[in-house]
């Protein structure tokens, strides 16, 4: 006749105690199912952001070829139909199964790639009134204590074209020179 300690491990295995000498019962783990679904469903968004990208960005992912096809197959439905719904649930599939880390990485530095340009972008712009609405060189000075690699006399030059222009109202060509310039030196 067995004991209850044979029945609850299956017979031959010996049953292990703790340091109180009370019986360590072990219990299969299941899976958290709203972990599942909370994880699924950031891979869906995920997939649903890969979709707005370009051919070229998604190319340089480096995901498998698969999954690439099946992005640019959803990228051409309409978002209202129900097959781009079903398009992404396959991708979202075939996203479990792979590592997404170096995915992931990827999209992450093309949305900061795209922050810093709208930023320098800003700074440049910024820079390139304060310089052509300036009277005296306070603003110039400013500009070459933060960026000591400038170009003085090219500045100086841009400057002064950019403010007759501006007063004789010509086409800004020497403003769009001068922004051109400090856009250059920020994103260096």
């Amino acid at each position: 006749m067995r004991d209850n300690n044979e029945v609850a491990y299956g017979g031959g295995e010996e049953p292990e105690y703790d340091e109180n000498g009370d019986l360590i019962e072990y219990y299969a783990v299941r899976p958290n199912k709203s972990q599942i679904k909370r994880d699924i469903t950031e891979i869906a968004q995920l997939a649903e952001e890969l979709t707005h990208l370009t051919e070229a960005q998604l190319a340089a992912m480096g995901m498998p070829e698969n999954i690439e096809k099946a992005i640019l197959a959803a990228k051409k439905m309409s978002a209202t139909k129900p097959a781009r719904k079903r398009q992404l649930k396959f991708i979202t599939g075939h996203l479990r199964k792979i590592n997404l880390d170096a995915i992931i990485e990827s999209l992450e530095r093309l949305k900061t790639k795209s922050a810093h340009g709208v930023r320098e972008h800003h700074q440049a712009e910024n820079w390139r009134d304060k310089l052509v609405n300036s009277e005296g060189n306070e603003i110039l000075t400013e500009l070459l204590n933060e960026f000591p690699n400038a170009d003085r006399q090219h500045i100086r030059q841009l400057q002064r074209n950019a403010q007759k222009e501006a007063k004789a109202e010509h086409s800004p060509k020497s403003a769009r020179i001068l922004y051109q310039y400090l856009k250059g030196l920020i994103s260096n």
